[in-house]
């Protein structure tokens, strides 16, 4: 009854016919028809125009009569189905990430205890390395404790290309 009848010839015949009335056909919406054939899911032909054409089997009963109304319902528990599995699997990635996340904080914090605090701040000021390199009439060989501490209070680009 639900089969799909065939001419005496053997394949079931088709109608070609616009979007609108394959909508009407089908018991459906202009829009969720141009969807089926931008997801090749509906069998179609384009003309030399650019304009779309349905092609329908014509031995199938309207979609809205009773014997398919189970089909939709069908194809609806299947998406929803498949939308709960993906939301499970995004829920399960997204909780391995939480736990990636704690495990490499907990690894920060760990690392940063381990770091020895900074050396304190001398009490005296001190000139800043560009007042220096203004005058350097002024500029005096330094001791070598001085320059050590300037290297813990300069920051670490200055350090590194020498500035």
């Amino acid at each position: 009854m639900g089969e799909d009848r065939q001419d005496a010839t053997g394949p079931p015949s088709t109608e070609r016919v616009s979007v609108p009335q394959a909508a009407d056909h089908l018991g459906t919406t202009v829009d969720a028809i141009r969807k089926r054939v931008q997801r090749r899911t509906i069998p179609y032909e384009k003309d030399a125009d650019g304009r779309v054409w349905i092609l329908l089997d014509t031995g199938r009963p309207r979609q809205d009569t009773v014997q398919d109304t189970g089909k939709p319902q069908s194809d609806s528990a299947a998406l929803i189905s498949e939308m709960r599995a993906h939301n499970a699997t995004l829920q399960a990635q997204l909780e391995a990430e939480r736990q990636a996340h704690a495990e490499a904080r907990r690894l920060l914090m760990a690392a940063l205890e381990r770091i020895p605090p900074q050396l304190e701040a001398p009490s005296e000021p001190r000139e800043s390395p560009e007042t220096v390199e203004e005058q350097p009439e002024r500029a005096e060989p330094r001791s070598v404790t001085v320059e050590s501490q300037e290297s813990v209070q300069r920051p670490w680009w200055r350090r590194v290309f020498g500035r």
